[in-house]
């Protein structure tokens, strides 16, 4: 199969873009730029309207809630943010223990509960590096009533939560290990089993953020990798979609026929040398794969 053309559809200029959702009932797309100030976007992409909110805090993923709201989770915690007003009110502290963690990727899943996953704080006041140095980070399910329950633990860098079509696996990468899990997926009860290694590649940099298509393949966006990957249902390697920056964080399906990629990439503190080369970083772009997707699921159910 021919690669898919891939159109930059925003300069946006990301510090460090993330948490890419498409909204089925607005026709818009929403992702974050988490690094400090964290800014939640929003596009029209038939427009190409824009708007975004600005944060006191470091918010990192989100999905659609009730009454308009989302509920989002970053370096404190869990949160509601209403757009209409800007209000920004406590929901959970899944973390409360581990002060030296932050909220990293997230996602809902069918019915409505939240998957939070935390990693150790690698981000500056100021937005420098920090040194990752330990595997503090960890995987929580938060319930609509705001009850936390550890589900994984010991993660260097937790993201791309996500399932396959028919709800009875589950997906979790650890970006620091390099390695895409699997598990087992009790929808009812929201529990984990059997798990095991999905995909450890090591050729196409780091999994970030990951989207199942209806086919039940997983794409996964590849950190320092400068692509993104679709694995089949065993795990291997099925395509290549090169990406014309070093670092894409997160991939979505959307559009009216949920037919078309979404990926949201990072430019803060790469070398001049890497920006000379790759001057789109920080975009937003889109491609299509030739496949649909699914679409995300709301925080409390619904799509």
């Amino acid at each position: 199969m021919s690669k898919p053309a891939v159109t930059c559809i925003l300069e946006a200029n990301n510090k460090l873009g993330e948490g890419c959702l498409w909204d089925v009932e607005g026709q818009c797309l929403w992702w974050l730029d988490i690094a400090p100030i964290s800014k939640l976007h929003i596009l029209d992409p038939v427009s190409g309207a824009t708007r975004h909110w600005s944060f006191p805090m470091m918010l990192t993923c989100f999905a659609l809630a009730a009454n308009n709201r989302l509920l989002m989770g970053g370096e404190q915690g869990m949160f509601f943010f209403d757009p209409a007003t800007g209000a920004l009110t406590d929901f959970a502290r899944p973390e409360i223990d581990r002060p030296q963690n932050r909220g990293n990727d997230g996602t809902a899943d069918v019915k409505g509960r939240f998957w939070f996953g935390t990693m150790q704080q690698n981000i500056a006041a100021d937005g420098s590096d920090l040194d990752i140095t330990q595997n503090s980070g960890a995987l929580y399910r938060v319930g609509t009533d705001g009850v936390s329950k550890l589900m994984f633990d010991h993660v260097g860098v937790s993201n791309g939560p996500c399932w396959s079509p028919d709800n009875k696996i589950f997906y979790f990468s650890d970006s620091r290990a390099q390695v895409i899990h699997a598990f087992d997926f009790d929808v009812d009860n929201g529990e984990l089993s059997n798990q095991r290694i999905f995909n450890d590649t090591k050729s196409h940099g780091h999994p970030d953020g990951a989207a199942v298509d209806a086919e039940g393949f997983l794409w996964s966006a590849r950190w320092e990798g400068s692509c993104v990957l679709r694995f089949d249902p065993k795990g291997r390697i099925d395509r290549i979609v090169p990406m014309p920056v070093t670092r894409p964080t997160c991939v979505v399906f959307g559009g009216p026929q949920m037919d078309t990629i979404y990926v949201t990439s990072a430019a803060a503190n790469l070398p001049s040398d890497v920006l000379k080369s790759y001057p789109l970083s920080g975009g937003l772009f889109c491609f299509n794969p030739g496949v649909i997707g699914l679409a995300k699921h709301k925080f409390g159910g619904g799509l």
